[in-house]
């Protein structure tokens, strides 16, 4: 979505023009196929940076445009939300010291974007998933306001429908309702481009797909969303659902997804994998197209074919195929790796990024005619189960041997990359660097998800899950600045909180989810047993449709045994005779501040807090003494550090 001046169709008209220009563009690269106009010699490699803006709470802080307006420089350019930028790397020929020619760039790049991002109060962090983002942030507010942004959101919708939900289960669950495709904007990656040659295209684009699921698993750093435990790699579930625009049906009629892994073996040439998206997926966008290409070829002239690489940025393959156009004026085909997190390190980023291009680039001296002996639908259950489990996958690989993603990295894949990066001549120190972090993440099994799940389950022990979230996110950001990779990294400690400031919470960062609820028609003994069970002194209570409409105390269910002991058995009563109608209540966006002077302002102990008239959390005082607590220990924590070292021990209170 970098291209300027998309926008959405105002007519059939304008949409039929369009797709006309799509056409063209498919014949004009035909034609470039058959006519050998492309590069084959001098093949580069290149990457985008995406990146998380965050503020002093490290939560995201929205300000890319104020931050890109400072910077002025030609690499760095706007992302979907308005809490994240994106980097644009040099192109490098892939030979010599081009990764670590590339991972020097990147940190010249994050310097200067610290140096500009410290001026506005804000931090930048790499991850594929920021721990600390919240619904409350992926509000519209949050678009980056540019007119293509605005027109991939509308076109999703249009498609789509207003709300849709989301879904993704792991360790915990997570199960909502989304009202814009902006939650893709959760994610955060590491985009690596390799240029092919087009009579390698269609074997390296196949072998792009076999070795997506180690490569995938060795380097997943996204296992949490909104606290919740999901898959290793979350970013795959949440990307697909995010921008799916297919409508539930009640037929079992097939339609991909616009996220996808793909249907089978590429066969003949890119144009296959052009024409598919072209068949499969209608154009959410256009744009003014003034070039006529066939006249651009007539002249000797390489076309741009700007409205297919429009609509290719409207498809979003895990491994993308790419047209682009060099300096030199030849055009050049790319494969793009998508299914790379950010972070954890700009060492570990370039590391995955070397490990890759290498299997592409030496995988097919080993298992040359690989589709013959592979199967497709394992190559794509391998891409999901590693998408879920991580490391620890077992993979089914050649000829139907099922293999551990560790043992098959450790014996085949880490020598087949060193070849491939060797055939390149990529420096001996480089090769043993990069490949090394590699190794050593899958003998330690300790990856960005690893550290980030065995480190959150830690924290969870020590604290509140607001205190895990930012101690991670703390964590994180100074073993960011070490610059050493995550197999290194110690685990997180409630002392990497930075900056927690309780009364910056908003309700939903805070309140609790796990609740048991009544319905209206239940009797009194039941609510009653339920609060018994459950050590609880509130039960809400929720009619027929999921909607809160009452409230009831366990001093009522007291009274109302009391008076049953007292006056005999009253019938017939339901739990509606007993309970608060209408109880004050308050919205997941509310801050602890406003939440408390509701409390107070009411003289009540208990807030139900709801959106749409449907129950999402709960308030109660235990949630306020957790956060006193914590803020209590952090205070305490604070003064023992900032006393004099030979202060005596009786002196600290």
């Amino acid at each position: 979505m970098g291209a300027q001046g998309v926008r959405l169709a105002s007519s059939q008209q304008e949409l039929n023009q369009f797709t006309r220009y799509l056409l063209r563009d498919i014949q004009a690269l035909e034609k470039m196929l058959a006519d050998d106009w492309f590069e084959n010699t001098d093949m580069h490699i290149g990457a985008e940076q995406e990146i998380c803006l965050i503020d002093e709470n490290n939560k995201p802080a929205p300000a890319n445009m104020a931050i890109l307006e400072r910077l002025n420089h030609p690499n760095f350019t706007t992302e979907l939300a308005r809490f994240n930028l994106e980097a644009n790397l040099d192109p490098l020929p892939f030979r010599d010291d081009c990764f670590s020619s590339l991972e020097s760039q990147i940190n010249m790049l994050l310097a200067l974007l610290k140096d500009v991002a410290r001026e506005f109060d804000v931090k930048i962090l790499l991850t594929g998933i920021l721990p600390t983002i919240r619904r409350f942030d992926i509000g519209k507010e949050n678009l980056t306001p540019l007119n293509r942004y605005y027109a991939l959101i509308e076109a999703i919708t249009r498609l789509r429908g207003e709300v849709y939900e989301l879904k993704i289960e792991g360790l915990d669950e997570l199960n909502i309702k989304q009202e814009s495709a902006l939650i893709e904007a959760c994610n955060t990656s590491f985009q690596v481009h390799l240029q092919v040659s087009p009579h390698e295209f269609v074997d390296k684009y196949n072998i792009a797909q076999i070795i997506a699921a180690p490569v995938l698993a060795i380097s997943s750093n996204a296992p949490l969303l909104f606290g919740k435990r999901l898959w290793n790699e979350t970013r795959i579930a949440l990307f697909q659902q995010s921008v799916d625009t297919r409508a539930t049906g009640d037929h079992l009629r097939y339609t991909s997804p616009r996220v996808t892994f793909g249907n089978g073996w590429l066969k003949d040439s890119i144009l296959d994998l052009y024409k598919e998206d072209i068949m499969r997926f209608r154009v959410l966008l256009t744009t003014d197209v003034e070039e006529d290409v066939m006249a651009c070829l007539q002249n000797g002239q390489t076309p741009k074919l700007r409205a297919l690489n429009i609509h290719n940025s409207t498809v979003y393959r895990w491994n993308r195929p790419c047209y682009g156009v060099s300096p030199n004026g030849k055009p050049h085909l790319r494969i793009e790796n998508r299914i790379l997190p950010a972070g954890p390190t700009v060492p570990d980023e370039i590391a995955n990024a070397a490990f890759w291009i290498g299997l592409m680039n030496g995988f097919a001296e080993v298992y040359p005619k690989i589709t013959k002996t592979f199967d497709f639908d394992d190559a794509k259950s391998n891409f999901i189960r590693a998408a879920r489990v991580g490391l620890s996958a077992k993979f089914v690989w050649e000829k139907g041997k099922v293999v551990s993603d560790t043992e098959l990295i450790q014996k085949e894949l880490l020598p087949i990359a060193r070849m491939g990066l060797q055939k390149a001549q990529i420096l001996p120190k480089d090769i043993d660097r990069y490949l090394g972090i590699i190794e050593e993440r899958s003998k330690t099994g300790l990856n960005g998800s690893k550290w980030l799940l065995n480190s959150y389950a830690k924290l969870l022990k020590e604290g509140t899950r607001e205190e895990a979230i930012n101690g991670l996110v703390g964590s994180m950001l100074l073993n960011q600045e070490r610059g050493e990779p995550v197999h290194l990294w110690r685990m997180a400690d409630m002392q990497d909180i930075s900056n927690w400031e309780p009364y910056s919470l908003l309700v939903e960062e805070f309140m609790t989810t796990d609740i048991f609820t009544v319905n209206v028609d239940e009797i009194p003994e039941f609510a009653a047993d339920m609060m018994d069970w459950q050590n609880i002194r509130y039960i809400p209570i929720e009619n027929n449709q999921g909607e809160l409409v009452g409230l009831v105390t366990a001093r009522q269910l007291l009274r109302y045994f009391s008076n049953n002991h007292k006056n005999g058995a009253q019938d017939g009563l339901t739990i509606t005779d007993l309970m608060i109608p209408e109880p004050i209540t308050v919205g997941p966006e509310a801050t602890v501040i406003e939440a408390m002077d509701i409390m107070n302002r009411h003289k009540i102990s208990c807030l139900p807090v709801v959106t749409k008239k449907k129950l999402v959390g709960i308030i109660t005082e235990g949630n306020f003494l957790d956060i006193s607590s914590s803020l209590f220990r952090r205070l305490a924590a604070k003064k023992k550090k900032d006393l004099p070292k030979n202060t005596p021990k009786d002196r600290i209170r």
